[in-house]
């Protein structure tokens, strides 16, 4: 097995808690230093709050936050704390929805399928002499 990163606490968290992870990723602005990260690892906490109109507190209790989901690594570098992407909770939650998804894209094509039928006109063709299925009729006006 290769080891990529070659840093066990990246690659293989811990036990990774969902509602933590769902919690962090609900706050626009820590998806916001995801992204950052995402775009260049390793960004110390004046990188990331320079793009911020927040105080320097502010940005550290979101990465606080980001940290106890285990969605970023910190790193001592000197006198300098570098900050990771660990994509690995989000990979985890993304099965998850990816569960749903299928689930959703299926009933999405079952309730396409009427739509096109009707638009061409075969709706009525598709059941005939189907049992159970009961074409409708006009109706009659009452004399």
């Amino acid at each position: 097995m290769t080891n990529l990163t070659r840093d066990f606490t990246v690659t293989y968290a811990a036990r990774v808690d969902d509602d933590k992870v769902f919690k962090a990723l609900a706050d626009p602005t820590r998806r916001h230093l995801l992204d950052r990260l995402f775009q260049r690892d390793g960004c110390t906490l004046t990188e990331l709050e320079s793009e911020l109109e927040m105080t320097r507190f502010g940005v550290m209790k979101h990465l606080r936050v980001l940290e106890q989901a285990g969605l970023i690594i910190t790193r001592r570098s000197g006198r300098q704390k570098l900050h990771f992407l660990n994509p690995v909770p989000i990979r985890l939650i993304d099965r998850w929805i990816d569960k749903y998804a299928e689930r959703a894209g299926a009933l999405a094509d079952l309730k396409r399928q009427p739509e096109l039928e009707g638009e061409t006109g075969d709706r009525h063709a598709d059941q005939a002499g189907v049992p159970g299925v009961h074409q409708s009729r006009p109706r009659r006006p009452h004399r």
